[in-house]
């Protein structure tokens, strides 16, 4: 079997990281909201950190971020990925931004199936032990592995004028790769908290930016009193971050080596890249928060919850 094809999974794995934030399922379905709030479905209005936003001292928004595709670079494999949707809370303060992921993950996918399944991530070996599981792999359930990017860390470092920008990190994102399987066990990952992948992509070209004001109920107005910057346009790419190897694979880590060996990991920063096409990102809050003072925080929670349809 084509050893590449783990690594093309990865790369579908960390393309749908997109420029920011490590990604899990929610643990429910996002709401529908209506109108201009309708890309912010998933924005953590209330956490502690957003609601006591003042609109003064602090004022508080949401960020979402989607791509429809892109590409990623792992060692010598490049492969493309799907659509990805980032969203997050931010808090500035005397305008330096602290991130709110929501309590799901910030970046949001379902699990992907690891295509050739374990004949593909690390078969054939010339490790007798691992051997005899290759012999087994005929069976499709034993055969199937599945991956989650999820987070490794809280994301950091958020920058607007990067993201208005070009050829500035954006945002720092730690992540993990999950990988599911009989023989892998519930403990196999590439990555980890002490040891993430770090995404910090930036825009390769500066976004086309405007601004769309609208009213609580979600209705474009040129005399509403939310506001949302819209920046579109732009790829965003990063080529720093390094991929370590796996860990926690198979009984006590056993197969650990039989996956780093197959798929070339640990991958050094320089032999990886990620690229997302055409982001389309909304920044979203008041126009004027500090005439909300000091609850801004909590009537952009209200107007949320409001919105939802």
């Amino acid at each position: 079997m084509n050893g590449g094809r783990y690594s093309r999974f990865a790369g579908v794995a960390l393309a749908a990281t997109v420029a920011l934030i490590a990604f899990t399922a929610p643990a429910s379905a996002a709401p529908t909201l209506r109108g201009e709030w309708a890309p912010l479905n998933r924005c953590p209005v209330d956490d502690p950190a957003m609601l006591a936003a003042t609109g003064t001292t602090t004022v508080a928004s949401c960020l979402a971020s989607q791509s429809a595709s892109g590409s990623i670079k792992i060692g010598n494999v490049t492969v493309t990925s799907g659509v990805i949707d980032l969203q997050l809370g931010l808090v500035n303060t005397s305008g330096v931004f602290s991130v709110v992921p929501p309590a799901g993950g910030a970046i949001v996918s379902e699990p992907i199936q690891v295509p050739g399944g374990l004949l593909g991530l690390m078969c054939p070996s010339n490790i007798p032990f691992v051997s005899v599981i290759c012999d087994q792999l005929a069976n499709g359930a034993l055969n199937t592995v599945t991956a989650t990017v999820e987070p490794a860390g809280a994301p950091s470092d958020f920058s607007l004028a990067a993201g208005l920008g070009s050829g500035a990190p954006i945002v720092t994102v730690p992540i993990r790769i999950h990988l599911s399987n009989p023989f892998l066990g519930s403990n196999c990952f590439i990555g980890s908290s002490a040891n993430p992948i770090v995404l910090r992509p930036a825009n390769l070209t500066a976004p086309t930016a405007r601004l769309v004001r609208f009213n609580p109920d979600g209705t474009a107005s040129t005399t509403g009193s939310l506001v949302s910057i819209v920046a579109s346009g732009a790829s965003q790419s990063d080529t720093t971050f390094a991929v370590p190897g796996a860990s926690g694979c198979g009984l006590f880590g056993l197969l650990n080596g039989a996956v780093n060996l197959r798929q070339g990991l640990p991958s050094a920063a320089g032999n990886n890249s990620i690229v997302l096409n055409d982001s389309v990102n909304h920044l979203t809050g008041f126009l004027a928060p500090g005439s909300l003072a000091p609850n801004e925080g909590r009537q952009l929670s209200t107007l949320w919850h409001a919105a939802v349809s």
